[in-house]
């Protein structure tokens, strides 16, 4: 799946040219968190979200630092504080440095994006103008989407066994000792020894991801340490 698949495409933007108050009527109208900003030819330029509005002079929310941080602080700084708490310029508290994604990004590559910058939404351009929003509504909304329909035809236990056995070989954490894998009525159990409990997780989590396989029952233990090293 990529952007363009699960994107909102009724973006809410706001001109450059308004004032804070502007954005956080919008905001609230709009039901949104952020919005992008964009310029006259409607170009996105940056973005303006809550967390750019809450600390104001207006109400009294300023930032207030100990004498330390003060004296510790950049003239740099601080002057950037003021103009962030104190213009009512859109253009002025707005985030510049906007992560954006064009539409054929994969979603890995948002998520990857998103996890980087520390951000909760990437709006989507196509030759600079915003089409749509990814948030992290969206990817919970496409991983809904993909949820395992219910099989019409339940398996036999001896193929749904050779299934599983198909599903835990060749992976990169399986267990250098033998596990034997059964099924019974779509019951899968599963026998033998690991490396840890991380490894045994990981053989349930493969089991149940197998189609038909309606509950697993994991009997796999630990290894003892003395016998992993050989002795």
């Amino acid at each position: 799946m990529r952007a363009r698949d699960i994107m909102s495409e009724e973006v809410v933007c706001i001109d450059v040219k308004e004032s804070v108050f502007d954005a956080a009527e919008l905001l609230l109208g709009a039901h949104v968190s952020a919005a992008p900003v964009t310029n006259s030819k409607g170009e996105i330029v940056g973005i303006v979200s809550e967390a750019d509005l809450i600390r104001r002079k207006e109400i009294g929310t300023t930032a207030s630092k100990s004498w330390l941080a003060r004296l510790l602080g950049s003239d740099e700084g601080a002057a950037r504080e003021f103009v962030a708490s104190q213009s009512r310029r859109v253009a002025d508290v707005m985030t510049k440095d906007v992560v954006t994604a064009p539409e054929d990004a994969p979603l890995r590559d948002l998520v990857d994006l998103m996890e980087r910058h520390g951000i909760k939404r990437i709006p989507i351009v196509r030759d600079g103008a915003v089409v749509g929003m990814v948030s992290r509504a969206d990817l919970l909304r496409a991983l809904l989407s993909r949820e395992p329909e219910h099989l019409v035809l339940q398996p036999t236990d001896k193929a749904l066994r050779r299934h599983v056995i198909e599903a835990l070989e060749h992976r990169p954490w399986t267990s250098r000792w033998p596990v034997n894998v059964s099924a019974n009525g779509g019951v899968v159990h599963l026998w033998g020894f690991v490396e840890g409990d991380e490894v045994r997780e990981a053989y349930r989590v493969a089991a149940e991801n197998v189609p038909g396989v309606r509950k697993v029952k994991s009997h796999l233990r630990r290894m003892p340490a003395a016998v992993g090293m050989g002795i």
